[in-house]
């Protein structure tokens, strides 16, 4: 039996952080070799703390990063430095930041995601096969809820979902998307697709599609209860990639549900 891959965890005194530190020593491939988070924030006792994240690389294997879009693409260049596998959990990130992300999936393999969750990635893969097979007979929708501190709207979860749906329909994304709707909008366009969100209370994320067609509807949702469900998706990819060449990946093909 192959060691266990060593895996730092970056932002861990957060909230997603705390609950990487524990999927990551729940998941049998790896092993926590290092936390790193800022001075003054307190981690659970025993773990293995770093004075700074090039101190945490040393050694490392793979790092996982759900912090914010600036650390993320400084932390991603200094990992791909260092021959570091990458799990990037950040959302909210631009054009510069994904830039970043490709710079360093050239050096080593390198998995961005906006939701890790095993269910989430199982209904993209829904969806897609969805909206081809039902056509454009059914208008397409979707609806998001996410706790009263997330900052970002529509969640990164949310945007990709959008995607895989215009993909499937050959539409070009910001031409047909709709931002909520108020006043006198009209009828409908048929080519056009919703999007409604929902911010407060302690949501994890919940994330409803909705194909509507003349006398049915067809409704594919996802709830998280649990931050715990995108922590273990993030294990579960760092234990996939640690094995894999440079290049770029998605959840998707840690489920083997893409090439």
């Amino acid at each position: 039996m192959s060691a266990p891959l060593r895996i730092v965890v970056l932002g861990a005194a957060g909230r997603m952080g705390r609950e990487l530190l524990q999927a990551v020593a729940a998941h049998p491939a790896c092993a926590l070799h290092a936390a790193v988070a800022r001075p003054h924030q307190e981690l659970p006792p025993g773990t293995p703390r770093a004075a700074s994240l090039e101190a945490a690389l040393e050694g490392a294997d793979v790092l996982i990063d759900f912090t914010r879009p600036e650390t993320t693409a400084a932390a991603a260049a200094l990992a791909a430095s260092r021959g570091v596998a990458l799990v990037v959990g950040t959302t909210g990130l631009t054009l510069e930041h994904h830039a970043a992300l490709r710079a360093a999936s050239a050096q080593v393999p390198t998995l961005w995601a906006p939701n890790m969750s095993l269910g989430v990635n199982a209904m993209l893969w829904l969806l897609q096969a969805a909206a081809t097979a039902l056509g454009e007979g059914f208008d397409l929708e979707l609806t998001e809820a996410h706790h009263r501190h997330k900052a970002d709207a529509p969640s990164g979860t949310a945007l990709r979902m959008l995607e895989v749906l215009a993909e499937a329909r050959g539409w070009p994304l910001d031409e047909v998307l709709c931002h909520g709707r108020q006043g006198q909008v009209g009828a409908r366009p048929a080519r056009q697709i919703g999007v409604q969100v929902v911010r407060g209370g302690d949501v994890a994320g919940e994330h409803t599609a909705l194909f509507l067609g003349d006398g049915e509807r067809l409704e594919i949702t996802h709830r998280a209860s649990s931050r715990a469900v995108f922590a273990q998706g993030a294990a579960r990819a760092a234990a996939w990639i640690g094995a894999q060449p440079p290049g770029l990946y998605t959840m998707e093909q840690v489920l083997g549900l893409k090439k």
